[in-house]
């Protein structure tokens, strides 16, 4: 899997380079935003999957998220994992909005847990959706106000969080001491009271999170 990695910090790029070479991952590492966006758009070797900082050179404001949105304008589905210092609702919001998939948002802190990154780094890649609990959690106690989420029971809450950091209704029905079958029946009440239609990708249980921010 060739990971296109945009990192400014020096011993964050240099962690982050050996445990996904450590996975079998081809690294290509950049430290800024014109040098990601060269490298997410380079055709003689395309990437699998982009981790990306928000912040880089040469702005060091949304500089790293830009280029990589750019770059998914350009090719539609290009596996994006954003990282982030903090929970920033809008970069969620921009990153998912498209409702393609193939994306996730993390907070920093994650990635000092091996497993769960590789783990989501490629989950992204194959076409899943990753996100951050801080950031579902977030996400989730602004839309109490806009009423639709608010009319989940708490169960469906639990279910919502879960299913939003990508994960299948076996490992929610596991986490939550519940059958697959109940998870199902949670599922299909969180989409019909957040009046998200049928559709026949996985996108829908992003769009469950989201679904208050829409305007």
């Amino acid at each position: 899997m060739r990971v296109v990695l945009a990192e400014d910090l020096f011993l964050l790029r240099d962690g982050l380079i050996r445990t996904l070479e450590e996975h079998g991952c081809e690294v290509v590492a950049v430290d800024n935003g014109p040098a990601l966006l060269r490298a997410l758009l380079d055709e003689a070797a395309p990437p699998d999957v982009a981790v990306v900082d928000v912040r880089l050179p040469p702005t060091f404001t949304d500089e790293g998220l830009r280029a990589a949105l750019e770059a998914r304008r350009a090719r539609p589905g290009l596996p994006v994992l954003v990282l982030s210092q903090y929970v920033e609702q809008l970069y969620a919001h921009e990153l998912l909005a498209g409702g393609e998939g193939a994306v996730g948002y993390l907070l920093k802190d994650r990635v000092t847990d091996t497993a769960q990154f590789v783990d989501a780094v490629r989950r992204v890649a194959g076409g899943g959706t990753v996100m951050d609990p801080q950031v579902i959690a977030r996400l989730l106690s602004r839309g109490e106000a806009r009423g639709s989420v608010g009319d989940l029971t708490p169960r469906e809450r639990d279910v919502l969080e879960l299913m939003a950091e990508g994960r299948s209704n076996a490992a929610v029905a596991s986490g939550l001491h519940i059958s697959e079958s109940a998870v199902a029946k949670h599922t299909a009440s969180i989409f019909a009271k957040l009046r998200i239609d049928p559709s026949p990708d996985d996108n829908r249980r992003v769009l469950a999170v989201l679904a208050y921010l829409r305007r």
